[in-house]
């Protein structure tokens, strides 16, 4: 299984690692569900680097929060793993809030771990940024320990989630913090009443993406159905104490040019994968969203914002 996730019905598995994702995971990274394997993410590396760029206050800001949580059990960062890193642009975050650690990029695709490196270059981090091509669950034993373990919308692509969260958790050193993006909120970004078809589409597209990603995730090889209570899960793996914290991106209209790209490529990806799950009219109102010449379109209204929730659950290893 690819660490691929984002965060349309595109699902990427975790690329960017901290960017936005329509199925009420809350974070911007335009990830939607798509059930086959045959997404070309080198070709979309440059539009996933992106829109992990929308983000980066929010990325800091969460580095800022595991960085006082690690200080709190006294551990020394000298290994950073980011699980599903897509482009890197998490990664870079990463590495420059632990300036002392090596930093190694995780994800199934060559092409990214390339976008990844040239990120990293670009921002003077070469020395300190590393890549690893892995497949998920396959590729853990080979990643070696770390003192924190970063993971945004990967682990919800692998069949038995408690084992993937098992499989990380081993790899952290005692005193050590495994922090999984795995919620939060459907993200916002138009008002209840655009003047276009019925009131209420984002309520409806909630509602396609579910079943959407209740069918990917009954169709992963080794499906294992249980309750998501994810700091439930992090100490089934062993890790304790564990906590959570929210962060909240808040574009407030009118949007600029990189956010509304982002939302022109979520509702593409809506419109192209989910017409069967939507009606005639919803039909209607995404292709007038997505013209790009319209004045009712996403890159011309002036109502348009980006309101995210993102979840971030964390499980620290035992000293002892």
């Amino acid at each position: 299984m690819s660490t691929h996730s984002a965060s349309g019905p595109t699902h990427r598995h975790g690329h960017g690692a901290g960017h936005a994702a329509p199925h009420g995971q809350g974070q911007a990274h335009g990830h939607g569900h798509d059930h086959g394997t045959d997404i070309d993410w080198a070709a979309m590396a440059t539009q996933l680097e992106t829109n992990g760029e929308i983000q980066l206050p929010v990325l800091r800001g969460t580095a800022a929060r595991l960085g006082e949580l690690l200080a709190g059990a006294g551990t020394r960062v000298r290994r950073v793993l980011d699980v599903g890193s897509g482009p890197g642009v998490m990664t870079c975050v990463l590495a420059e809030a632990f300036p002392e650690a090596e930093v190694v990029a995780v994800d199934a695709t060559p092409a990214l771990l390339d976008h990844t490196l040239a990120r990293a270059e670009r921002l003077g981090l070469d020395g300190r940024v590393t890549v690893r091509h892995a497949e998920l669950p396959e590729g853990l034993d080979g990643l070696g320990a770390a003192d924190l373990i970063w993971s945004s919308k990967a682990v919800h692509h692998l069949g038995d989630q408690q084992a993937a969260l098992d499989g990380l958790a081993a790899l952290l050193r005692p005193g050590g913090v495994l922090a999984v993006a795995e919620a939060g909120l459907p993200m916002r970004f138009l008002p209840r009443d655009i003047g276009l078809g019925a009131p209420g589409l984002q309520a409806r597209l909630d509602a396609a993406l579910e079943y959407w990603f209740d069918v990917m995730r009954a169709e992963l090889p080794g499906s294992a159905s249980l309750i998501e209570d994810w700091p439930a899960m992090l100490g089934r793996a062993g890790l304790g104490p564990v906590g959570a914290f929210t962060t909240l991106l808040d574009l407030p209209a009118p949007l600029g040019e990189p956010a509304r790209a982002f939302l022109q490529d979520h509702l593409s990806r809506l419109r192209e994968k989910m017409t069967d799950s939507l009606d005639a009219e919803d039909g209607k109102t995404l292709a007038v969203l997505t013209d790009p010449g319209s004045e009712a379109g996403i890159l011309r209204r002036p109502d348009a914002f980006l309101l995210s929730a993102g979840t971030v659950f964390t499980g620290v290893r035992p000293a002892h």
